[in-house]
């Protein structure tokens, strides 16, 4: 019998609610299928399954939140008996609709666009009052109502998305908070000439179309993947008080949501992947999260984390480190700047990298060594 658990969607999930199943007793399931909704401070997230068989029983109702790690189902192999466990819990009964008066009912209208800046709408006194204790700001809902008008409902949902949003940023003030409390980082850069890499990718954009082309992320991703095999510690966990190496090389991307928020996404062997797969997998993964259609893989197993602020115009970031991870690397804008070639100065496009490092996990030496590797790869972009 395999178990089914509420997945870790991050070090700074502790539970989540599962809000429905996809998947009942008796279905036949895969590695892959999403199986169940999950809701967590990142939104809604769909949870698949990492094991052929056959859905045995439902441990957790819909509903119910619960910690990491509990035991959410039961799956069996295909062709065994069912198991002789207790029966699959009832759903929780829905909470019956508020009756609304025939008189106050919309009527069935395709909703209206949201009114332009400074234009007058109309909103309901109800939808108004609750807007002002929620901190709403009507001229961004859309109404749902007669000619657009703002209801309730509208303003419920608006202050739900705000809700989430603070619910999102507290939990990413407790990881962060934690980390600098726990963790003692030390900081390294190196800024490295990247003109090769640029024209590697150049002339792989013009010979392809737009939908295969590569961002220069994916080369500093796949980089990053390859130097950290000769520096395990890096990408590793600080767990029970010493370095636990990972035994693959998946990589977290920051990724900063329209709106606000960040979540972790993970994209998994990096090392071990081409580069247009990587840019599938980043931009497959990038839409899900600005979407709100994540998956719990999405989430799952980051042995390090990439940040980078370059498309905002900042030459470095110095990150903080994601615990229980040991290191994050950060890239800053790919800029053109002089550079002494030989006994020659001249205008070259370089990048600076950062490493923040567990002084627990690491030493500086090792550190600079991962950073000498990562610029000796980028001058080999071919070799990626």
């Amino acid at each position: 019998m395999g178990e089914f658990r509420m997945p870790s969607l991050g070090a700074d999930m502790v539970a989540g609610t599962l809000t429905e199943w996809y998947k009942h007793p008796g279905d036949t399931v895969h590695r892959g299928d999403i199986i169940a909704a999950v809701d967590t401070d990142k939104g809604s997230i769909d949870v698949e399954v990492f094991e052929d068989g056959v859905l045995d029983r439902v441990v957790v109702e819909e509903g119910r939140k619960v910690p990491v790690g509990t035991l959410l189902a039961v799956i069996r192999a295909e062709g065994a008996a069912p198991s002789a466990g207790p029966p699959p819990p009832a759903p929780a009964p829905a909470a019956p609709a508020p009756a609304v008066p025939l008189s106050k009912q919309p009527p069935a209208a395709a909703p209206s666009p949201a009114p332009t800046p400074g234009a007058r709408f109309r909103v309901s006194p109800v939808a108004r009052r609750l807007a002002a204790e929620r901190g709403v700001d009507l001229a961004t809902i859309k109404g749902s109502g007669p000619d657009g008008a703002i209801l309730q409902e509208d303003v419920e949902a608006a202050a739900g998305v705000g809700d989430r949003r603070e619910r999102m940023r507290r939990a990413i003030a407790a990881a962060m908070a934690r980390s600098k409390r726990e963790i003692p980082h030390f900081y390294l850069t190196r800024t490295i000439d990247f003109a090769a890499a640029a024209d590697w990718l150049s002339r792989w954009n013009a010979e392809r179309k737009p939908a295969e082309r590569l961002l220069p992320t994916v080369l500093l991703l796949k980089a990053t993947a390859l130097a950290l095999r000769d520096y395990p510690e890096l990408n590793a966990r600080w767990e029970e008080g010493r370095v636990q190496p990972a035994g693959a090389v998946h990589v977290g991307v920051a990724t900063y949501l329209h709106g606000g928020g960040l979540v972790i996404l993970a994209l998994h062997h990096v090392d071990q992947q081409t580069l247009p797969a990587l840019m599938r997998d980043l931009r497959g993964a990038v839409d899900r999260a600005r979407t709100g259609t994540l998956r719990s893989s999405d989430l799952s197993d980051a042995t390090i984390t990439v940040t980078s602020l370059g498309e905002d115009g900042s030459d470095s970031v110095l990150g903080v480190i994601y615990p229980p991870q040991t290191a994050v690397v950060g890239f800053g804008t790919i800029l053109e700047r002089p550079w002494v070639i030989g006994s020659q100065v001249g205008i070259r496009k370089v990048v600076t990298a950062s490493l923040a490092a567990d002084h627990r996990a690491t030493d500086g030496h090792r550190g600079a060594g991962f950073l000498a590797a990562l610029a000796q790869l980028l001058q080999s972009p071919e070799a990626l």
